[in-house]
């Protein structure tokens, strides 16, 4: 009796070792997917860049001007898991990613996977990357190819243990990645609007801020930009949805000078992580930053979502 007990345990510890394996595994474009309908467009490239917010985790930490464009990483993320160290992602063929293939970029963002295949852990942002134009991709990776090899590796992440097992990412993909619009839209918003959601769901990635998260660092979609309290755990991430506490009292000519300029409609100024945010989007055309500033205004109104006494 114990031996068959024994046996039905090994066998069912045997068959969760395979799922696990299965459902975990890093999934990816196939070879030469990645080709997009146009020819890729580095000048189109370098605003997915800004809108993307590329120089803000990956260029030296407080690098000023065409420094910005040195994409030698360093940048320090901070978290209950530990701290994840921005690689270097300039065109350095030893150091950085000048040996990748449109397939490999495309991978990388699209499916947070390695040229190896591995997962890369979420504090890159491919989860709401993972909502971008096969297109748009591929114009960011011309764009990037022009820009300056940076000699030097940036350093490793610092975790212990469990969060060192990369292989439980799929896991952690399987549960909280989606590609799907967060907010469904309907048929009478504009093309601001849909153009706006593009922007803020997918390349800005405004959401992996300030919105909320679980206990596993999932996002609570039901609270989607409802503010949050910072990865880093001090001080708060603010509300941007248009309810009370965010946005409301904001015009979208507001929002949209806000991102153009730094200056709030109360003549205050940006300030923390948002300063390196808005000299991001001061690069784009100003279309995109009213659409942006557009469909902030059209997302349901939140509570804010983090302790009122932070």
């Amino acid at each position: 009796m114990k031996k068959k007990v024994l046996s039905a345990a090994l066998l069912a510890a045997f068959g969760g070792a395979v799922a696990f394996w299965i459902l975990t595994a890093p999934g990816s474009l196939e070879a030469g997917a990645a080709r997009a309908q146009r020819a890729p467009n580095a000048e189109r490239g370098e605003q997915v860049f800004w809108a993307g917010g590329c120089a803000s985790c990956h260029a030296r930490p407080d690098a000023e001007g065409d420094a910005r464009l040195e994409l030698a990483g360093g940048v320090e993320l901070r978290s209950d898991f530990g701290t994840f160290v921005a690689p270097n992602i300039s065109p350095h063929e030893r150091d950085g990613i000048g040996t990748w293939s449109e397939n490999d970029f495309a991978n990388a963002m699209l499916h947070g996977v390695s040229p190896e295949g591995e997962h890369y852990y979420p504090a890159f942002p491919y989860p709401s990357y993972a909502r971008m134009s096969l297109q748009d991709v591929s114009d960011l990776f011309a764009f990037i190819k022009t820009l300056p090899d940076v000699e030097g590796s940036a350093g490793e992440h610092r975790l212990s243990f469990p969060f060192t097992v990369r292989r439980g990412i799929g896991l952690w993909k399987l549960a909280f990645m989606r590609e799907a619009p967060v907010v469904p839209l309907g048929e009478e918003a504009s093309e601001a609007q849909r153009r706006g959601q593009y922007l803020v769901e997918g390349a800005g990635h405004c959401g992996e801020c300030h919105t909320p998260r679980n206990f596993a660092g999932g996002q609570l979609y039901d609270q989607w930009l409802a503010g949050a309290v910072s990865a880093e755990g001090e001080g708060v991430v603010p509300n941007v949805t248009p309810g009370e506490g965010g946005l409301d009292s904001w015009s979208v000519g507001d929002v949209a000078y806000y991102l153009e300029t730094g200056f709030t409609p109360e003549f205050d100024s940006v300030g923390g992580a948002m300063v390196s945010v808005q000299k991001n989007m001061a690069r784009l055309s100003t279309e995109d930053r009213e659409a942006i500033a557009a469909y902030l205004k059209a997302v349901p109104a939140r509570p804010n979502g983090y302790p009122s006494s932070r």
